[in-house]
């Protein structure tokens, strides 16, 4: 399969087990996603868990499903959390903007000085629409 027909398969409930798996990074059975996802039967997860597998993005072992391949397109895994990369960005942004106002400020605001801080404020808007719109957005 190549990697835009992975990235296809994973929607709705399939990108919801998928993550689930990913979170937990440890075996789950059919029915434990089953209650830990509210969804209406096993043989949905099972038909779920057929398209993963299918798509190479996880394996059976011993009756339970575990993640064969990670992908974590602009997001960041770090330990069970997993975290949009422009939060990153914005809390660097909102960092910078915040030494640009109190330390780095002249006597006398000039020119120059508007600008930077304009220009960093811009920065800051942006990443953090852009780390909003990823922790609301439906793909990994």
């Amino acid at each position: 399969m190549t990697a835009e027909e992975v990235k296809d398969t994973l929607k709705g409930n399939t990108l919801e087990i998928y993550r689930f798996l990913v979170k937990n990074n440890k075996p789950v059975g059919i029915r434990e996603v089953q209650r830990a996802l509210n969804l209406s039967s096993p043989s949905v997860v099972a038909y779920h868990f057929s398209k993963l597998e299918e798509a190479g993005l996880v394996k059976q072992e011993q009756g339970d499903y575990v993640v064969s391949k990670v992908i974590l397109d602009y997001n960041i895994r770090i330990s069970r959390f997993i975290i949009p990369r422009h939060l990153f960005y914005f809390i660097f942004a909102i960092a910078t903007l915040i030494i640009e106002l109190s330390i780095l400020r002249p006597r006398a605001i000039n020119n120059e000085y508007f600008f930077v801080i304009a220009t960093t404020l811009i920065f800051t808007v942006i990443f953090g629409y852009e780390a909003l719109k990823a922790c609301h957005r439906s793909d990994l």
